[in-house]
């Protein structure tokens, strides 16, 4: 009888027992101190190593990848996946235990060093209190003479100032406070450090929050200083040159080495930006560098277009054979875009934010705003939403949404949104950012940071949709993975004892108020032709799902036959996703659409053949034209100056364009008008590549 073939989840189940296993053994060997050290740490690199891939394997695994059904598949990939975590953070803890002291060799003397000085701290600890003073100075004269007898490559004790505040995490860390002093005993190349504070207590912190010398030190001077800096900067140059050598032999270490050393200097450059502003008083202790900024911006440009921007989520999903599409069918009974229910479908506000903390002096805000995805505690699931608040300085710390403006509502003002995702998880819910863009006077730099963070489940613990009606959510500070961190250190100082004053506390919290809201029929249809993930403001659905309609159109009736892949002539489908990335020309569509609707009587509103061709000619007469006018500045964000003249350029084309069109839904006449000049041609922009666009 031949063997059962297991699947891929039944697969990488065994992969994490054999990994467990292997785990507990090092942990009795580590114990026991059965073997050397330097083998046991080599050891606990390779199962650290087979974790992690066995975790990214795990991520990728998917239910049509196995063999048979498989009953509660995600909740037992979810159970294997904690089950790795767990296996790293014990590999993690074992990693702090074995590692080496430094970067140097001899670590049997180092190690023999660190319990003589721990030997002293302990007879220091138990010394008279009225000797206390006595004792130090001779421990640090004793400590002096040992540093001259160590070798120069060793990393010895120091004194390093807490940069900022630092709350532990796990089992050994040392939780710390900005401007403490510590005593570095031992330094490891995975940076963090083994420090002892002036209360005795031990663990580890991160050295990118530690900066060498410390206000207290005032026997010495500049030179001291400097020269400890030349010597800090000499061991960090041989540190760096030893990596480099271990690293040649094996090009795997060295890619993975240069990755994480991108991702360390990216971390240093954040922390020493935030610490800068926070030592001005410019920002709350609350703040962080904005989270969802980081997805849309630093990754580059082509990258987070690709995974977090709406132009990317309008776009056709290919079903898994790439043969068809996920999310793209036509009704042969009426020939329109067959509708299609998901599991999440919710309209809702952004009200207003309350009690939200200001920046200092020394920072110009240049936009206050709120980002908003779908969320399920890990990671992003749509694309990310930008709605900008209006600010009165009468009331600097409320803001506000969708105000009363006249004409058209700006889609960046707009807070009424919609959200569609077929996300499984029962976590799922809306992550609300939120933000400031703002510009330091001194050095014209500009910067995006968060003001904190709130965050609503979509369903109760039953696993029912949340009722439709309004919830104030508490705005939590730091960034959506750090728990329990306040917006302002003042928020949190003291417990209020009577109810009156547990009720002032309370509304002196920051908060999110949004309001969960019912869709009519006629938008509820409408929100069925879209694609199945995407969120986005209420009043641009009719625009979409004329694009919806018209890709339909081009995808599903007008190819040769379904495989065919070749370019397609259709410029507005060639260029539509880009207004969804400049909200400007989106609503410059808007307004174009609805003067041409003004014109058109009741049967041609109804009528959908009319409508997508009157909808193609407004296209093409207004935002096409003005998506290659030389004259269009670059949309840049929260550009106040961008942004005048990218308004000026737009509003001039579209009131010349309906003294020229008067009666008429568009023209070809302004791409013949010698007063209007256009950018060299490209083929891009008539051509849609199914292929590039399609995922």
């Amino acid at each position: 009888m031949p063997l059962k073939r297991r699947g891929p989840l039944q697969l990488a189940q065994r992969e994490v027992d054999e990994i467990k296993k292997q785990v507990d053994s090092l942990e009795k060997d580590a114990q026991s101190q059965a073997g050397s050290t330097e083998e046991a740490f080599r050891r606990c690199q390779k199962l650290q190593m087979s974790a992690e891939e066995t975790l990214r394997t795990l991520k990728k695994l998917s239910k049509a990848d196995e063999l048979a059904p498989v009953g509660n598949y995600d909740q037992r990939k979810q159970e294997e996946e904690r089950r790795v975590q767990n296996i790293l953070e014990r590999l993690k803890t074992l990693s702090l235990e074995l590692s080496p002291p430094g970067p140097s060799t001899e670590a049997g003397n180092v190690s023999k060093e660190d319990s003589e000085d721990s030997a002293e701290e302990d007879d220091d600890e138990d010394s008279n209190d009225n000797e206390e003073e006595h004792v130090e100075n001779d421990n640090n004269t004793g400590s002096d003479e040992r540093r001259d007898l160590k070798p120069p490559s060793q990393s010895d004790a120091r004194i390093y100032m807490v940069l900022s505040d630092f709350k532990g995490e796990q089992e050994g860390d040392l939780s710390v406070r900005k401007g403490e002093v510590l005593r570095i005993i031992r330094k490891t190349a995975d940076g963090w450090w083994l420090a002892q504070n002036t209360k005795g207590s031990r663990g580890v912190v991160p050295k990118t929050f530690l900066k060498i010398g410390s206000s207290v030190d005032d026997d010495d001077d500049d030179d001291d200083d400097s020269k400890e800096d030349d010597d800090e900067k000499e061991e960090s140059e041989e540190e760096e040159d030893q990596d480099s050598e271990e690293l040649t032999d094996d090009p795997d270490k060295r890619s993975a080495s240069q990755s994480n050393w991108c991702t360390v200097k990216k971390a240093l450059s954040e922390i020493d930006a935030t610490d800068v502003l926070s030592a001005m008083g410019a920002i709350p202790s609350g703040f962080r560098p904005s989270t969802l900024n980081k997805l849309l911006v630093e990754e580059g440009h082509y990258a987070a277009s690709i995974t977090y921007r709406g132009s990317h989520y309008i776009q056709p999903q290919l079903s898994q054979s790439q043969l068809s599409f996920k999310d793209l069918f036509l009704d042969p009974d009426t020939g329109k875009v067959r509708p299609r229910q998901v599991n999440t479908s919710v309209c809702f506000s952004l009200w207003s934010c309350r009690m939200i903390p200001t920046p200092g002096v020394g920072v110009q805000v240049l936009s206050r705003h709120v980002r908003l995805c779908a969320f399920d505690g890990t990671q992003v699931l749509s694309n990310i939403h930008v709605v900008r608040a209006t600010y009165n300085a009468k009331s600097p710390k409320t803001w506000s949404f969708s105000p009363r403006v006249t004409g058209i509502l700006p889609t960046v003002l707009d807070g009424d949104c919609f959200l569609r995702c077929n996300s499984t998880s029962p976590d799922l819910g809306i992550l609300f950012e939120l933000g400031v863009t703002f510009i330091r006077n001194s050095t014209g730099e500009r910067g995006d940071l968060s003001c904190g963070w709130a965050f609503l489940k979509l369903t109760d613990d039953a696993g029912n949709p949340l009722p439709n009606r309004t919830y104030e959510l508490p705005v939590n500070g730091g960034t959506p993975y750090e728990k329990d961190v306040a917006v302002e250190a003042s928020a949190t100082r003291g417990s209020p004892s009577g109810v009156f004053q547990q009720m002032l506390q309370a509304r002196r919290q920051p908060k999110l108020i949004v309001k969960l809201k019912s869709a009519n029929s006629r938008t509820q249809t409408q929100l069925s032709v879209l694609p199945d993930t995407l969120l986005h403001c209420l009043n641009c659905i009719h625009l979409l799902v004329l694009h919806r309609h018209l890709l339909a159109d081009a995808l599903l009736m007008d190819r040769p036959t379904m495989q065919n892949a070749d370019l397609i002539c259709s410029p507005i489908l060639s260029t539509f996703p880009v207004l969804l990335d400049q909200p400007d020309l989106l609503d410059a569509l808007r307004s174009a659409w609805l003067d041409a609707e003004t014109n058109m009587n009741r049967a041609q509103k109804r009528d959908l053949s009319y409508l997508k061709l009157e909808f193609v000619k407004v296209y093409m007469s207004s935002v096409y034209f003005l998506l290659h006018s030389p004259s269009l500045p670059c949309y840049r964000w929260a550009d106040p100056l961008s942004e005048e003249q990218r308004a000026r350029v737009i509003y001039t084309m579209l009131e010349k364009n309906q003294r020229n069109n008067t009666g008429q839904s568009g023209g070809p006449d302004v791409f013949v008008d010698g007063a209007h000049t256009h950018l060299a041609f490209d083929v891009t922009e008539l051509t849609f590549d199914l292929l590039r666009v399609a995922w």
